[in-house]
């Protein structure tokens, strides 16, 4: 197996330690624990695929893991902040909907022997919506609850909109594989 899989994998195992940390409130310095972890994640998402592309060690495992890591990682913040009580489920919904339409989408194209890789706007929605989370976990860190709700909302709402375009332009780019039924 070679680096860039081992990072991604790495990061697929920080998911659970980093939800534990996020609600162990009984743990010193949890939040702490927890901003570093997904901060953590997150830097092995950059790394592998720079590592991958960089060394020609791009395999099929990769492919189908990595994109998964990233949204299992992702979605877990996500819904541990709507649980807390640190953003609405609104903004929640509409980027696990646009996940589903994703992948929907890679699965119909594969059977078209198309693969839908990853454009400028799902990567900048993904790069937005990692360092938005590690924002709010650094404001939980600092303990500042006042101000927590808004720049959540703002960052939230922002990763959100990202979302919809990355979406909508997927949709546009490989509607002719959905609609065949003229």
């Amino acid at each position: 197996m070679n680096l860039p899989n081992k990072l991604t994998i790495l990061r697929v195992i920080l998911v659970p330690f980093f939800i534990l940390f996020f609600y162990l409130e009984s743990v010193p310095c949890n939040y702490i624990i927890a901003f570093v972890l997904f901060a953590a994640a997150s830097v092995t998402d950059a790394l592998d695929g720079h590592i991958a592309r960089k060394n020609n060690l791009i395999t099929t495992f990769g492919k189908f893991l990595d994109p998964l890591a990233d949204k299992v990682l992702v979605v877990s913040a996500l819904c541990c902040f709507t649980e807390k009580g640190l953003m609405s489920a609104i903004p929640l919904i509409i980027i696990i909907a646009r996940e589903f339409m994703v992948s929907g989408l890679r699965l119909v194209t594969a059977n078209e022997g198309v693969v839908v890789a990853a454009g400028i706007w799902g990567k900048l929605k993904t790069a937005f919506t990692m360092v938005a989370i590690v924002a709010i976990l650094l404001f939980c860190c600092l303990d500042m609850t006042d101000r927590l709700r808004i720049v959540s909302d703002i960052l939230i709402w922002v990763s959100t909109a990202l979302t919809i375009i990355s979406g909508a332009v997927y949709l546009k780019g490989y509607w002719k594989y959905i609609d065949t039924d003229k």
